[in-house]
């Protein structure tokens, strides 16, 4: 499996290239900004992207959409909750007085247990509201990663501040969906470094 991630826009959120390496079909999750060292990267590994995965609809996790759809011509996957953010990035991004496109309309709405093939890799969908209504997880059972968005982080949990969002949902996403995957299992955040299940079942002050 091929995988990259690096932190994009000034907001550093995190964006990942994932890849099956046989078959060179990839996926890119959350291309908030810097699309032109998006496609240096994909480039790099040789990867026809199938599938641009949105973790949720935050301007700096999705605010490269529209150029990276117009290049490689990969589907857009969000989840139906937080599909309005698509149309109003740009305003969102103004308030915190940065920059951002609208997005394209999602090609695929998530669903909560879904599996997307991509070449010989499978993620798995799990819908894990709180950050925002919409937000998901993705899950490579086999590499023992998940992808949590702004869901939760090394030591600290995603801002439950905006609209949309909630504490305890948050809460009850993580304890219900993530924790029982094993503590083995890698999390790859939106923001920050990686850990793991274990070790923030152990000391992330939140749980």
């Amino acid at each position: 499996m091929i995988l990259e991630g690096f932190p994009v826009g000034p907001i550093q959120a995190n964006c990942y290239i994932v890849g099956d390496e046989e078959t060179r079909k990839g996926v890119v999750i959350d291309p908030g900004d810097e699309v032109p060292r998006i496609l240096d990267k994909l480039r790099k590994h040789k990867l026809e992207v199938v599938y641009i995965l949105n973790t949720h609809g935050h301007f700096d996790h999705v605010g490269g959409n529209k150029k990276l759809k117009e290049v490689t011509g990969a589907q857009i996957a969000i989840h139906p909750d937080d599909a309005p953010h698509l149309n109003r990035l740009a305003e969102s991004a103004a308030v915190w007085g940065m920059r951002a496109e609208n997005s394209p309309p999602p090609d695929l709405f998530f669903e909560d247990g879904q599996i997307l093939t991509v070449g010989n890799l499978k993620f798995e969908v799990l819908h894990t509201p709180g950050h925002t209504p919409g937000s998901v997880s993705l899950v490579i059972e086999d590499a023992q990663i998940v992808f949590t968005g702004d869901l939760i982080f090394a030591g600290s949990i995603g801002r439950t501040d905006f609209p949309g969002g909630d504490y305890a949902t948050l809460v009850q996403s993580v304890r219900q969906k993530i924790f029982p995957l094993g503590d083995e299992f890698k999390i790859l955040s939106g923001h920050g470094p990686v850990t793991t299940v274990g070790y923030e079942r152990a000391h992330n002050p939140f749980f």
